[in-house]
């Protein structure tokens, strides 16, 4: 049962994040969160340190009210370090991941209009990734996502990772993965964002940040201007707010070196990235620095905002867009351990 919240900040320069909601059952990490007709799906995930099972939980957090209730449809998927994307406003398709004695690269989705979890089948041609763990999905349309990331576990990793097509059949419930010609670095705990290019006739690209040493982004594919269905901002005053907090820092172009397992959500131009575990310290490794990759100037600009309060120390953790707010979804603490029940809005202090 989701409970109030009484006011308070985890305040960095500039920002901060509001809680909003409090619920055992949003406790735990390394699960997805997608936003879907107002509702964000939160699926599987560790419910504890130490632990390698994953939850079978399928939780619907209703944002306008501030409940959480499990989903009792049967068939839920125990997945960890997996990723999902909502496809034609109904389906919440869930992609690759862990569940709990291997690495996957199945396609299973949640029918929301019914309430019943499917387990779509591959088409013939299929050529899938070996398995897939804290990898990305990211959607291009309703028929096709983009997949990046390492195959396999750390005994058979490559020194590169791939970029594969998965094509979607809602009406078929089919899936067919197709893997690109490129090589992208190697990769694990990274975050992914479709944004657009600058200039009069702007294409889109997809940009990899983290889950390796390297500090700068990452062109993993790139569409020419039309290739791409535009669609308007889905957080006007949001995006206009991150201006306004851009502004009074200084941009820099380098970004966080080796940060892995952050959150990361694309307002209009921008790349907001929170949180994570750094791979430059043998200590004190998780984060609570925000972190504004600004694509409106040539090169683009990074924007680092830290915060002074441990408690906001987030790792497998998921923001997630809705209503022109930024929410935070779960995460493991400053001890890698111990979920949080919370939720919290990004709010401005400027």
């Amino acid at each position: 049962m989701a409970v109030a919240v009484p006011p308070g900040r985890a305040a960095g320069s500039g920002w901060a994040w509001r809680p909003v909601a409090r619920d055992a059952l949003l406790a735990r990490a390394f699960h997805s969160c997608t936003e879907l007709r107002g509702r964000f799906y939160l699926v599987g995930g560790l419910l504890a340190g130490g632990t390698r099972e994953p939850s079978s939980d399928t939780v619907v957090f209703d944002p306008a009210r501030g409940q959480a209730v499990r989903l009792g449809s049967r068939g839920s998927p125990p997945r960890s370090h997996h990723d999902a994307a909502p496809v034609g406003g109904r389906w919440l398709c869930v992609v690759g991941g862990w569940d709990g004695s291997r690495r996957l690269a199945t396609v299973t989705a949640l029918d929301t209009e019914r309430g019943v979890w499917e387990a779509w089948t591959a088409t013939p041609g299929d050529c899938p990734p070996t398995g897939l763990s804290s990898h990305t999905c990211t959607r291009i349309s309703d028929r096709e996502l983009q997949v990046a990331g390492r195959e396999g576990g750390i005994h058979t990793q490559r020194r590169y990772g791939s970029i594969y097509t998965l094509r979607l059949d809602p009406s078929a419930r089919t899936y067919c993965y197709k893997q690109e010609g490129c090589h992208i670095a190697s990769r694990s705990g990274h975050c992914a964002a479709l944004l657009q290019t600058p200039g009069p006739h702007p294409g889109h690209q997809l940009l990899l940040f983290g889950g390796c040493n390297l500090a700068e982004p990452e062109v993993a594919r790139h569409w020419s201007h039309g290739k791409i269905k535009e669609e308007p901002p889905v957080a006007p005053h949001l995006m206009e707010k991150l201006a306004r907090l851009v502004s009074s820092g200084q941009g820099s172009q380098k970004g966080p070196h080796g940060l892995r397992h952050h959150s990361c959500s694309v307002v209009g131009p921008f790349a907001v990235l929170f949180g994570g575990e750094t791979l430059t310290r043998a200590r004190d490794t998780i984060c609570n620095d925000l972190y504004i990759y600004d694509t409106r100037t040539s090169p683009p600009l990074w924007f680092h905002f830290p915060c002074a309060d441990r408690g906001m120390k987030r790792v497998g953790h998921r923001t997630c867009l809705w209503n022109d707010q930024l929410y935070l979804v779960g995460g493991f603490g400053e001890d890698g351990r111990t979920a949080s029940p919370q939720v919290c809005i990004l709010d401005f202090l400027i």
